[in-house]
């Protein structure tokens, strides 16, 4: 029998998904995350991340379709909750304490991961010291996709 992972993707992950390159394929594959078995949801602070690097990165109007088309499968959890405020200021508190201050949207995140109960999908090991105690996180390897042990 199958299980549903509800899935948050991290912006780095969203990235890859929307380059169509040989990694978000990968990432995709190994998640089936287009398949509809899981379900993935995405933090409100990725959906303003991906607009911010969309016009860094001088996407055109084909891969802002695309990045348009990719958000309007998502859900966005709002940050806006009592829950994820009160989470906001426990994980940014916990990683200073810990000497490993985050940068204020992977709080967000962090936040919203801890509190939706989701796993969340990243490249990077910005959030290695929230887990598994805080938070639930697959890391996956930039390179080619696969999730890493």
């Amino acid at each position: 029998m199958a299980v549903m992972v509800t899935y948050l993707l991290d912006t780095n992950i969203l990235v890859h998904l929307i380059r169509g390159k040989a990694v978000g394929v990968a990432i995709d594959r190994h998640f089936n995350l287009r398949a509809g078995l899981n379900r993935c949801v995405i933090s409100v602070v990725t959906v303003g991340e991906m607009h911010s690097l969309a016009r860094k990165w001088k996407w055109g109007v084909k891969k802002l379709e695309t990045l348009q088309s990719v958000l309007d499968e998502l859900v966005w959890i709002d940050i806006n909750h009592p829950a994820i405020l009160t989470a906001y200021g426990e994980l940014d508190h916990l990683s200073n304490r810990a000497g490993r201050p985050m940068g204020k949207n992977d709080v967000w995140i962090a936040a919203t991961v801890s509190v939706s109960g989701a796993t969340l999908l990243t490249t990077d090991g910005d959030f290695d010291h929230l887990h598994p105690v805080s938070l639930n996180r697959i890391r996956v390897d930039k390179s080619t996709g696969d999730p890493l042990p």
